[in-house]
């Protein structure tokens, strides 16, 4: 399974793209982070944003988009840029055709080291080292993408075989 994963960010917009099985290690295939200019309007950054990501979806042929889920903060302005970019991360998994799952910060923090509480320094370290990278993904955006990417090969797959069996089960009780 070949998934992308976005760390969505209106400045600093993280990709990342594994492949992977559920239970076995990753492979690292690429990873960027998108920049907007903060001064540029908000259409404009938006729509460099959809291009990029779209770009991305096209290159790599992903099966699967991993999105970082918005959560509440304090700074209203920055969760709004997160949540537009957000949007457009989606989008871009939609438009494409592909099944788009969101997790949380905590959710990806769990898969990836253990614990749901783990920092930035600890999840840069976990997935250099599950990728086997000589070198952690920089920036953080980036390490984040990735750390996305691997959490849905590992929870999503999982999680979407759970779902078809329980589908068909549904389907052959109703019989």
């Amino acid at each position: 399974m070949r998934v992308l994963g976005v760390d969505p960010g209106l400045t600093r917009c993280g990709v990342g793209v594994v492949e992977g099985v559920p239970g076995r290690p990753c492979t690292l295939v690429a990873y960027y982070v998108v920049y907007t200019d903060p001064e540029d309007d908000l259409p404009l950054r938006l729509l460099h944003l959809d291009r990029s990501l779209t770009d991305l979806v096209a290159e790599h042929r992903p099966d699967a988009v991993a999105v970082e889920r918005v959560f509440s903060q304090h700074n209203v302005r920055t969760v709004m840029g997160t949540a537009q970019a957000s949007g457009i991360a989606v989008l871009a998994g939609a438009r494409a055709g592909l099944p788009v799952t969101t997790y949380t910060p905590s959710e990806v923090k769990a898969a990836v080291t253990g614990s749901g509480q783990a920092d930035k320094a600890q999840m840069t370290a976990m997935v250099t080292r599950l990728l086997r990278l000589a070198e952690p993904p920089r920036p953080a955006d980036a390490a984040d993408a990735l750390a996305l990417a691997i959490c849905h090969v590992w929870r999503g797959g999982t999680r979407s075989k759970l779902a078809a069996a329980a589908q068909r089960a549904r389907r052959g009780g109703a019989r």
